[in-house]
């Protein structure tokens, strides 16, 4: 069944006019003629054809409907970056199971960085994540170059075998990408904001230090207080009394290793200071801040890092977007 038209909309136009309104509009929309073939047909110049396809979208002669088809997401990705203030939401569909989730953000991410990397591009990117991992995995190499650097943002030395897997997974992002990678070799925190600081004015990270300063995008995750699998048998995860301890203060999860409570401000742990990665204020001036996560465990975590614009760019699932926009709904 048609949709009405307004006749309020059609008032002071003549009935002849609108006859030749309606048959140059069913002739390009319907039959799919050229406006050069409609105009030959009506003896009519082109550009007549095209102020007459404009009037009829004005009267609701024409009305266009975009049906997304399975797998697109644009309703709430739309309401996410609304919402919010994002750059880009990009939502998939939730996995038939749970191990599917991670191959299915990584997909989406690679996309996203296939699609968007120039070939000047200064990369960031954090190695302890397990949907970066699969986000780097499903990249595809390249003959050009698609970025000029990819630098390590956050330290985090583990056991032997998850640290080698992490300095791989650096590698093969810098040659995927045609770049030159820098490695942060040194542990994620340290005992002491002190210890952190001098580390990090060290002589033999100058070149890694003065490379985040020339970022433009960065490809992060977000941690939830309960450590994933993946992080926690890499030997970077935080004690329990340390979760313990967070959880008390109102922290939600991390960006970077700098814990956040859900409206997205940093707590007051000494944590946050011991960092050995990216200043704070080095990292939120980077214009493009990819956060790839998912799953409903990280919702608080996921809304404290949109809250506060730690992130402009999220990779996320449906359930888990559905989630967070119900936490910030509260």
């Amino acid at each position: 069944m048609r949709a009405p038209i307004e006749r309020s909309a059609l008032a002071g136009t003549p009935s002849e006019q609108l006859r030749l309104i309606t048959k140059v509009a069913k002739l390009y929309h319907e039959l799919h003629m050229k406006q050069t073939e409609v105009a030959d047909l009506l003896k009519i110049s082109q550009t007549r054809v095209s102020r007459l396809l404009q009037r009829a979208e004005e009267l609701g002669l024409v009305r266009t409907i975009v049906t997304s088809p399975p797998g697109v997401n644009t309703d709430i990705e739309a309401r996410l970056e609304q919402q919010f203030g994002l750059l880009e939401a990009i939502v998939v569909d939730d996995p038939a199971s749970p191990e599917l989730l991670l191959p299915a953000l990584g997909a989406a991410a690679a996309s996203y960085l296939d699609a968007t990397l120039t070939g000047a591009d200064c990369l960031g990117f954090s190695s302890w994540s397990a949907s970066l991992l699969a986000s780097v995995d499903a990249m595809l190499p390249s003959s050009n170059r698609r970025a000029t650097e990819v630098v390590q943002v956050v330290g985090g030395i583990g056991v032997h075998s998850v640290q080698e897997r992490a300095n791989r997974v650096v590698a093969r992002l810098a040659e995927v990408t045609r770049a030159t990678p820098y490695y942060l070799p040194a542990p994620g925190l340290l005992d002491t904001p002190a210890a952190a600081e001098s580390l990090l004015r060290d002589g033999s990270l100058s070149q890694l230090v003065d490379a985040w300063g020339r970022l433009t995008i960065a490809l992060i995750g977000i941690g939830s207080l309960e450590p994933s699998p993946f992080y926690r048998a890499s030997g970077n995860a935080i004690s329990k009394a340390d979760e313990q301890e967070l959880r008390g203060i109102g922290a939600v999860g991390d960006i970077l290793l700098r814990y956040f409570d859900v409206d997205g401000k940093l707590v007051q742990t000494d944590m946050n200071r011991r960092v050995v990665g990216i200043p704070l204020d080095v990292f939120t001036k980077v214009p493009r801040r990819v956060a790839v996560a998912g799953g409903r465990r990280k919702a608080a975590a996921i809304l404290g890092a949109v809250r506060g614009k730690w992130v402009n760019v999220l990779v996320t699932d449906f359930g888990t977007a559905e989630a967070v926009l119900r936490l910030a709904a509260r």
